[in-house]
């Protein structure tokens, strides 16, 4: 009889997932210092064991909140553990495959601030430039390209003053129509520039805007021509409801698997509307470490805390959220919430490791991620024994 020499380690795997789980925060609080593992081709038993415990919470939350969606998780930049759980497509019972593209949500964030951020360093546009060098006849004087990147420009939020302004909501709405109604209604801001924090998706739609005006290509375009096909992110792209082209998606649900249409904010894209795999999110990932989209100093800036009024433990710089760490560095990050779509994106700057979960299904569970921290750094070195056989 063949010996079941992986028993005591799954055994083990679900009794920790369960323990890490219980000890879980809504948000990453803290995280232990970088360990370094075996590369993947030559897997050991520790590196088992550690995907296992990753597999046995993964799956823990499929069967018990109905997670649905693709996880990749990496170590000092390598995949250690990849894996789809639920459904596709839930009427049909299409299981989840990885080449079924997710909406990134707020995740998609990060994307326009680094198109913008390329834009500056081609000498495209200037971070100083204010809204008035692109849109004349917007009326919000003394906002910056800047204050719209770590979202203090003070502007109100299009989700919110589209509804009361937009007469017919069956209709997709652009970016030039939410901008279109602004200088024809004149929403009252939210703050004046530079005041204080205050996130805003008006301002990642305008980006968004504004790249496409300076590149003199459409958003989409732009976007796959210099980031996504470059980079073989063959799953990746920018939303446009007037393309016809027959995308494989993961379908949108609520808690209760209803399916969840589109409204008439699916039209605009910017502070959304990015679809992407775990597979190609990790390309992205590790594409800012080998220097494929901006330079390490225009990194630094984008990963600078903005949020001068809360110097606290949580900030914002250009399109990235920062968790300031025990030991002084940031964790870099972004979450998501679109219709029935969650996602996250954690990033480890420090080791290059990181953490992509993108869900279909509607799940607040989806956010708490400090298990798979605990999970990935709580063992010391000698414990797991991390590049041994």
């Amino acid at each position: 009889m063949k010996k079941l020499w992986f028993l005591p380690v799954l055994i083990l795997a679900v009794a920790a997932a369960f323990y890490f789980e219980s000890k879980g925060k809504s948000h990453p609080v803290a995280i232990a210092k970088p360990v370094a593992l075996a590369p993947v081709d030559t897997p050991s038993k520790k590196m088992q064991q550690l995907y296992y415990m990753l597999d046995t919470l993964f799956t823990t939350r499929s069967i018990q909140n109905g997670f649905s969606g693709s996880v990749l998780v990496s170590v000092s930049g390598q995949p250690v553990y990849e894996k789809c759980f639920g459904y596709c497509d839930y009427r049909n019972k299409d299981l989840m495959h990885d080449t079924a593209s997710f909406q990134l949500a707020s995740v998609s964030k990060n994307f326009t601030a680094t198109a913008i951020l390329w834009c500056v360093e081609h000498k495209l546009l200037s971070l100083d430039d204010t809204l008035q060098k692109f849109f004349p006849k917007l009326p919000y004087k003394g906002i910056t390209v800047q204050q719209l990147l770590c979202h203090r420009s003070g502007l109100p939020n299009y989700l919110y003053f589209c509804t009361a302004k937009v007469v017919d909501q069956t209709k997709y709405l652009t970016n030039q129509n939410v901008i279109d109604v602004m200088i024809k209604t004149h929403p009252p801001a939210a703050a004046k520039p530079n005041k204080k924090f205050e996130y805003c998706n008006t301002n990642y739609l305008l980006l968004a805007s504004i790249v496409e005006l300076v590149s003199g290509k459409k958003f989409k375009d732009f976007m796959h021509d210099n980031f996504f096909a470059p980079l073989g992110m063959t799953h990746t792209f920018i939303y446009d409801f007037t393309d016809s082209t027959d995308r494989k998606i993961a379908i949108s649900y609520d808690y209760k698997w209803k399916i969840q249409a589109d409204d008439c904010f699916d039209g605009s894209v910017g502070d959304k509307g990015v679809y992407s795999t775990v597979a190609d999110m990790f390309k992205w990932d590790q594409a800012f470490y080998q220097g494929k989209l901006l330079s390490q100093d225009m990194m630094k800036e984008a990963y600078s805390p903005r949020s001068f009024e809360h110097p606290g433990v949580r900030n914002y710089g250009y399109g990235w959220r920062l968790m300031k760490q025990p030991d002084g560095h940031y964790l870099v990050y972004h979450n998501g919430w679109w219709h029935g779509n969650n996602t996250v994106f954690y990033r480890n700057t420090q080791d290059t490791t990181t953490v992509i979960i993108l869900s279909n299904h509607f799940n607040r569970a989806v956010y708490n991620i400090q298990p798979v921290w605990n999970i990935l750094y709580g063992f010391k070195k000698d414990t797991l024994g991390f590049g041994e056989e």
